[in-house]
């Protein structure tokens, strides 16, 4: 009665003259059904009635309190008399909204909940109150969240929540209609925050509670804010846009598997056993006693997994397929006193069928699983990486693998994706030595003879810094690409030794006597040893993380090494919470560039996974679309030397939710992502009317039938000498048959 008694005295003495407007400011919060049923949605409702409906219904829409406050509370609700609720009705010139922290998870009362869920979409309250209050002329008058009392300037989370409000804001005037004229930030400095007092701070500019001016100093939201007003909100940049062009001639377009699925099953056709078919009792074959047909060699035929693989792998229309052998199974004891003779024919007939069909079999000596790092159990039970025998048993590992398949095999890595995150700094030292002595094998003996190439496969998760206007996160960003991939990347594609950032950082923390952390030293053979030891650089990249030097999250804190993990709400996320950021692959690409120069690089994984009924697949189709469309900026705009590009993974048998087929009931079904990426290979990337065509040199014909004869040399000699003897024999018979007439005559 007090807000309509005030709204009329201005309307009816002011507003002629002074021209303003006049609302009332209500607080709300929004919230979500915890089950999709009809009971849980009208609790929603109610929820909603009882905290903004209460005021807001009386002033937008009729003069009364909603009808399910009434049911409610019956005699405790007053009552409106005729003339009050006309009096009260539309006493408001725009909806004034304020949303955020105060109410929303923090004052409510549980009981106003009616037992559903909180939610902080202001997109979806806007659109409640555009549907319910007759699309009034919403003005935001307060919204933010709020950090930590002891953050300081760079104020990360306060950034990315006022990023995600004013998107909302954003979207809910373009694609839901809603008329918002207006928004306002809370607050402009730190303050006294009502009942949580001084321990949160939700203003732009930082003030020190403690000094005697209380100067205020702008902190990185003010930035941001300042940035965004003057764009007027987050116009389209021009880095981010597709760019049209193709891929140089020999790309790699491939894709991963983890470990291919080995079914070594005999085939029927290797069962010496005789057989007699009962056809009068039993119907079935009944197996000859003490009788044996003469056994024969087993072919690459006799693997009908085989034959299933190759044949999908050719409807995707990859030229590369990648992946990683099970040192564990081929050598169970960790040395060459027994072999999986069985295992080792089942790869040797796996690549050459791939060769057969003209793809490039790509093949990973070892990659770490949970199950004893993918290690021999011998080696594992015995410090795995920690011990140096595993060094040496490594080196004997790949001797023989070069051995076996070196024939079909042109392009290895020794190690796919070591882990550094489970990875002691002991284990790295052993697990580099071991990578250079297996690259030093191959290139004194095996190169020449075989012409193949290897390196080492790193994983490389871009790494941004939260504040982009924070010299502090930009430390700590680079702090952690260089824990993360210069640990491993930079003895070998570097100085032959570790990080300088590493060991200053490691000396500092040591220094204080928290940690006891001893990165080793290489001696200067091991260091001329591992220095150079590779042909390309490949990197296995997923998504890229935000990181910020102010610690605001506890659970996400890492004290080691002093960096918040941050989240940017607004990014796009798969079912496992993996955000989706294209541009972190141009960026990851540039910055290997930068540091190690202008070396071949393949990107050897790139996926994401999905979730259940996934049936259009369009979150797969997005990621491929744009993350290739950014490694294709990165080799024409950059010039990075850009060689390869493999997609993770082949199918959801072996990594499920992020195949591009599903397997479902025994089956191997193609997603629609399939097809997309199909595509993008059959135009080696993105064409336009404007790309100029690409001439490259015609591939010479692959010839199946060529590793038959190169397998069989001697044969092929016996052959070649019958064949000469026979053409002789006929010469000498022809020309001694016609001497023979002649003298005849």
């Amino acid at each position: 009665q007090a807000h309509a008694k005030v709204w009329h005295l201005y309307n009816d003495h002011f507003r002629p003259s002074q021209r303003g407007k006049v609302s009332i400011a209500l607080s709300s919060h929004w919230i979500k059904p915890q089950h999709m049923t009809e009971k849980n949605i009208k609790e929603c409702q109610k929820s909603l009635d009882f905290v903004l409906g209460w005021f807001a219904k009386p002033i937008f829409i009729d003069g009364d309190y909603p009808e399910s406050m009434r049911s409610n509370l019956s005699s405790l609700l007053p009552e409106f008399s005729e003339a009050e609720k006309k009096y009260i009705k539309g006493t408001a010139d725009f909806f004034a909204l304020s949303f955020g922290a105060t109410l929303s998870f923090q004052l409510l009362d549980s009981h106003m909940k009616f037992q559903q869920l909180e939610s902080i979409s202001l997109r979806q309250l806007l659109y409640w109150i555009n549907s319910e209050y007759n699309k009034p002329p919403i003005f935001i008058v307060e919204n933010s969240w709020f950090v930590s009392g002891t953050t300081k300037k760079d104020d990360a989370k306060y950034i990315y929540y006022l990023k995600k409000f004013i998107m909302e804001t954003l979207k809910a005037i373009r694609y839901d209609g809603v008329n918002v004229f207006g928004y306002t930030v809370w607050s402009l400095l730190d303050g006294f925050e009502w009942h949580r007092g001084y321990s949160i701070r939700r203003g732009l500019f930082y003030v020190d509670f403690q000094s005697h001016d209380k100067k205020l100093v702008p902190k990185s939201s003010v930035l941001f804010y300042q940035k965004l007003i003057e764009k007027n909100g987050f116009p389209p940049l021009p880095e981010n846009q597709p760019i049209e062009g193709i891929f140089p001639c020999g790309f790699a377009w491939g894709v991963v598997d983890n470990y291919i699925q080995v079914d070594t099953t005999p085939a029927q056709f290797l069962d010496p056993s005789v057989y007699v078919w009962d056809v009068h009792q039993t119907k079935k074959l009944i197996k000859v006693d003490g009788v044996y047909a003469s056994r024969r060699k087993r072919h690459c035929v006799d693997f009908a997994a085989i034959r299933l693989q190759i044949s999908l792998l050719q409807e995707m229309h990859v030229t590369h397929f990648h992946f990683s052998l099970k040192w564990s199974l081929i050598l169970p004891l960790g040395n060459l006193s027994l072999i999986n003779h069985t295992l080792v024919h089942y790869y040797q007939c796996f690549v050459s069928e791939l060769l057969r069909v003209n793809i490039t079999p790509v093949v990973a000596l070892w990659q770490p699983m949970i199950e004893n790092q993918e290690l021999p159990v011998s080696l594992a039970k015995y410090g795995a990486w920690e011990n140096t025998e595993t060094v040496q048993a490594f080196v004997e590992y790949a001797r023989f693998c070069f051995t076996s398949l070196g024939d079909h095999v042109k392009f290895w890595i020794t190690m796919n994706e070591p882990s550094v995150k489970n990875l002691t700094y002991t284990a790295g030292h052993n697990l580099l030595k071991a990578h250079a002595k297996v690259w030093h094998l191959y290139d004194k003996e095996f190169r020449t003879s075989q012409k193949g190439k290897i390196s080492i496969a790193l994983q490389a998760d871009w790494v941004e810094p939260a504040c982009p206007f924070s010299r502090n996160d930009q430390e700590v960003a680079d702090r952690i690409l260089e824990f993360d991939i210069g640990w491993l990347a930079e003895p070998i594609f570097g100085s032959g030794d570790y990080p300088e950032v590493m060991r200053a950082w490691l000396h500092r923390i040591n220094s204080v006597d928290l940690y006891n952390f001893h990165l080793p030293y290489f001696s200067e053979d091991e260091k001329k040893l591992i220095q150079g030891s590779f042909d390309f650089f490949a990197l296995s990249h997923y998504t890229t993380t935000l990181v910020g030097s102010e610690k605001e999250d506890a659970v996400k804190y890492d004290h080691y090494l002093e960096v918040q993990m941050i989240n940017d709400i607004t990014w796009l996320h798969s079912p496992s919470r993996a955000a989706v950021v294209p541009w972190g692959l141009r960026k990851l690409l540039k910055w290997v560039k930068s540091k190690y120069g202008d070396v071949p690089v393949y990107v050897m994984a790139n996926g994401i996974d999905d979730g259940q009924n996934m049936v259009h697949d369009k979150l797969r189709v997005y990621y491929i679309q744009n993350y290739i469309n950014e490694a294709l900026k990165a080799y024409t705009l950059d010039d990075v030397n850009l060689q390869g590009y493999f997609f993770y993974s082949f199918n959801d048998k072996t990594a499920p939710k992020y195949g591009l087929y599903s397997y479902v009931a025994n089956q191997y079904e193609p997603k629609p992502s399939l097809k997309h990426y199909r595509e993008i290979i059959g135009n080696n990337g993105f064409p336009g009317p404007e790309t100029p065509e690409l001439l490259c040199p015609e591939e010479v014909a692959s010839c199946p039938e060529c590793h038959f004869f190169r397998t069989r040399k001697s044969l092929l000699a016996f052959v070649s000498f019958i064949f000469v003897a026979f053409i002789v024999t006929i010469f000498f018979i022809t020309y001694y048959s016609k001497r023979v007439e002649r003298r005849y005559k």
